[in-house]
């Protein structure tokens, strides 16, 4: 049967680099932060925001206290944690909704808007998640031998070989977010996330989306 296309891939456009840097043993908001603006400068999505000579934005999560302070400095991107004295401009988001504002933002509305443009690139195709997120969680003690994802019973693709296997189903937008690390598993699974597998290898598939959501 031919191959089902369920929505195009994302294309990859030319565009400057910029240097994310994020403070050592940062904590869990400064990594997703920095790990969506490196997805961002990779494929070239908003690169005229990321290459802004200046500014500062305070992004808080709209029900925890974790709050990070992003820095534009050209071609440098510097992100830490906390709240700097007097910032530019202040954006609060639901870590749990791809950075969508859940309040009005404060201070400079347009640098407040061209952030969390910058902090939600579009996702890319399911399958290039789910193969990326194969290729970097694969060494991770206890993990499956197989990964089968199916895409809503339209498409189904198996990733790697062996005796022992995981399923992973659900919307293809669903599977891209969980796969690049854009949406948390657990609200993915209460999202419409399905798996099968045994309860150990749903603990090491967890941590396997923590590393690829905080690129740990």
């Amino acid at each position: 049967m031919a191959e089902i296309m369920t929505f195009p891939e994302t294309p990859v456009r030319e565009a400057p680099a910029f240097a994310i840097v994020i403070e050592d043993d940062a904590s869990p908001l400064v990594r997703l932060i920095g790990r969506t603006l490196r997805d961002s400068s990779r494929i070239g999505h908003a690169h005229e925001v990321l290459g802004r000579s200046g500014g500062t934005v305070v992004v808080r999560s709209h029900d925890t206290p974790q709050s990070a302070t992003i820095a534009f400095r050209g071609d440098t991107i510097a992100v830490t944690g906390g709240v700097v004295s007097e910032p530019d401009a202040t954006v609060v988001v639901d870590l749990r909704a791809r950075f969508a504002a859940a309040r009005e933002s404060a201070g400079d509305v347009v640098l407040a808007a061209d952030t969390l443009r910058a902090l939600t690139p579009p996702l890319p195709h399911w399958r290039a998640a789910a193969r990326h997120f194969w290729a970097v969680t694969r060494e991770i003690p206890g993990i499956p031998d197989v990964l089968i994802v199916d895409a809503d019973g339209s498409e189904r693709h198996r990733f790697g070989d062996g005796a022992t296997e995981y399923l992973m189903a659900g919307p293809p937008d669903l599977l891209a977010g969980v796969f690049s690390g854009a949406d948390d598993f657990a609200a993915s699974l209460a999202a419409g996330l399905r798996i099968k597998g045994t309860l150990s290898q749903m603990s090491v598939m967890t941590a396997a989306c923590w590393k690829v959501r905080f690129d740990v």
